[in-house]
């Protein structure tokens, strides 16, 4: 089952399409969750009982809404709905304990999405067992409309990587899609001094081995995938956002050691999250 969040705003409605078509590849159901956190509202000596009711009607809007838009764009998908009442992080990590995928909207109204990217990195990626999906609304970035067939994986040397590599890889065959592994590297800061000798040559070797190896036996599973190996030297978000303006997908883990995982649930993730041009995919290890 695929779980999206719903809010009614224009980056929820992207997040739903997504959901849509990610359930239609997979042959999966599709279920639709909006959380209300009325706490605000029923707070102190004269509780706004009324507001409360506002809050929840408009959630119940937001999911009818929602479903017709599901139903609309994939008629063959089992679509079905809850609602709840508590702050959002809390009751989708609820709903998708058993989940394919959890998707939602880079932002949105209200106190879902006053500080959805953080939610997402600090109280959904690495703490929800699937994959977390953002997506941006449309009127944002105008190019996510455009498919390039091509899904965008970041490579490190620890076995931590491996859980998103294999989702990106699965992703990349639903999609008959290329699949892009981009491992970013840097020269450590000591061999940046003038008086160290080191081997350039050996420094990329070494580097496009670490891909390679993480790479055989998810290759051996998806012969049918094809994979571009691209090793570059530059800091891991400027690779990625780079290469995300050119997929349909970036995949990173939200755990990892080395080169490039060392901060991938940090300022990596988060910086991804901000700044790449199409959906991104965290993968707890």
């Amino acid at each position: 089952m695929i779980i999206v969040g719903v809010d009614g705003s224009v980056a929820s409605r992207a997040a739903v399409e997504w959901a849509a078509d990610d359930a239609s590849r997979r042959g999966a159901p599709l279920r639709l969750v909006h959380a209300a956190d009325t706490s605000w509202y029923l707070v102190g000596a004269r509780p706004d009982k009324a507001l409360s009711e506002t809050v929840l009607r408009e959630g119940r809007r937001a999911l009818e809404e929602a479903a017709a838009l599901a139903r609309e764009r994939r008629p063959s998908v089992e679509v079905d709905t809850r609602e709840a009442e508590g702050r959002p992080a809390a009751v989708l990590r609820d709903q998708a304990e058993d989940a394919a995928a959890l998707v939602v909207g880079s932002r949105g109204l209200g106190g879902f999405s006053g500080a959805l990217l953080g939610s997402v990195s600090d109280g959904l990626a690495g703490h929800v067992r699937c994959p977390v999906v953002v997506v941006r609304d449309h009127e944002q970035r105008q190019e996510q409309r455009q498919e390039h067939g091509e899904v965008v994986a970041g490579v490190d040397d620890s076995p931590e990587c491996e859980p998103a590599l294999a989702y990106a890889f699965e992703q990349a065959a639903l999609r008959g899609a290329t699949l892009r592994a981009v491992h970013a590297w840097q020269l450590p800061g000591h061999l940046l001094a003038p008086e160290a000798t080191y081997d350039l040559d050996e420094v990329r070797t070494a580097q496009h081995q670490v891909v390679r190896d993480r790479l055989k036996r998810l290759k051996d599973a998806h012969p049918r995938v094809t994979v571009v190996e691209d090793v570059r030297s530059a800091h891991p978000v400027d690779a990625l956002v780079a290469a995300s303006r050119q997929a349909d997908l970036l995949v990173v883990g939200s755990l990892g050691r080395g080169a490039l995982g060392s901060a991938l649930l940090g300022s990596v993730s988060r910086s991804v999250l901000h700044h790449a041009s199409c959906p991104v995919a965290v993968v707890r290890s």
